[in-house]
C-alpha cells in the first residue's frame, strides 16, 4: 500500500535533526563514509516540504555500504536494496509512530546522481523565485487529487530533471 503525501511548513528544526542523524550515520558507518549531504526540500529554507530528512551518502565502495546494515539496522534504518534507482543504496527510518523520518540515499563517489542532488538542492537555496515555483507544483500535484507517494514523485520528475541540468 501506498503511503499519502503529506507537506508541512518548513520547519527551522530540521538542519538540526540532519546534523544530528548524520552524526549518529557516521560514526556507525566509519570509513564506509566518505561524505554526506543533507538534500530534499527540508535542505531548503522556507521550502514546504513532507518532513523527512532525506540525506546523500557518498561512499568508496558500495559493497563497504552494505557491510554497514546492521549497523544501521541498530539505529532504526530498514535496507531498501536500490529502491528503483541502479548504484543506489536506500535506508529509511521511521519514527515511533510509524512515519518515515529519515531516508538515506547512498552512491559510489562520481555516480551522476550525486550531482543531480546537489545541483538541484542548490539552485533552490540560491534562487527564491525557483524554490517558489516548486512550492507551487507541489501544491498544485496534490490539489490536482494526487496522493500516493509514487504519482506525486512522477508528478515532479519533470521539473525536478529541468532545474539539475539547468546552468
Amino acid at each position: 500500500m501506498s503511503e499519502v503525501v503529506e507537506l508541512t511548513p518548513y520547519d527551522p528544526h530540521w538542519p538540526f535533526a540532519y546534523t544530528a542523524e548524520a552524526k549518529c550515520l557516521t560514526e556507525a558507518m566509519a570509513d564506509a563514509l566518505c561524505a554526506l549531504h543533507h538534500i530534499g526540500s527540508t535542505s531548503v529554507p522556507g521550502l514546504i516540504a513532507s518532513p523527512v530528512i532525506d540525506m546523500l551518502g557518498e561512499a568508496q565502495d558500495p559493497a563497504a555500504i552494505d557491510a554497514c546494515a546492521p549497523a544501521l539496522a541498530d539505529l532504526g534504518y530498514v535496507a531498501r536494496g536500490e529502491n528503483g534507482i541502479p548504484g543506489r543504496r536506500f535506508f529509511e527510518k521511521r519514527d515511533a509512530a510509524g512515519n518515515r523520518s529519515h531516508h538515506l540515499h547512498v552512491f559510489a563517489l562520481g555516480a551522476t546522481e550525486i550531482a543531480r542532488h546537489l545541483a538541484f538542492r542548490d539552485r533552490l537555496r540560491a534562487d527564491p523565485t525557483l524554490s517558489a515555483d516548486y512550492a507551487a507544483l507541489k501544491l498544485a500535484i496534490l490539489a490536482g487529487g494526487v496522493a500516493r507517494r509514487e504519482d506525486y514523485q512522477q508528478a515532479k520528475a519533470a521539473f525536478i530533471t529541468q532545474v539539475s541540468r539547468a546552468q
